[in-house]
């Protein structure tokens, strides 16, 4: 896999206490990008196993729903509103 190969998972709606920062994740690149870009902390254990686990993903070492979740409990951790969609 390489970064430019789209992954996708069901979309993880990111909601920043500004309101005009809203990011819908649904890759792995857009997951590396909000959470090296956009994160508020960048020294949570949720947060770091959210990178690694990005990195995994591209290697083709773990699944994108993987990814996903952990997007989520890094978003949990940092205090970011996580909306989990499903289609």
């Amino acid at each position: 896999m390489e970064w430019g190969t789209s992954i996708e998972f069901d979309p993880v709606i990111l909601l920043f206490n500004n309101p005009e920062r809203l990011f819908s994740v649904r890759t792995a690149v857009g997951a590396a990008h909000a959470l090296m870009n956009e994160f508020p902390y960048d020294d949570g254990k949720e947060f770091l196993a959210a990178i690694e686990i990005c990195l995994d993903v591209v290697k083709g070492n773990a699944k994108s729903e993987q990814l996903r979740a952990a997007i989520i409990r890094a978003a949990d951790e940092a205090g970011v509103t996580a909306i989990a969609v499903l289609h």
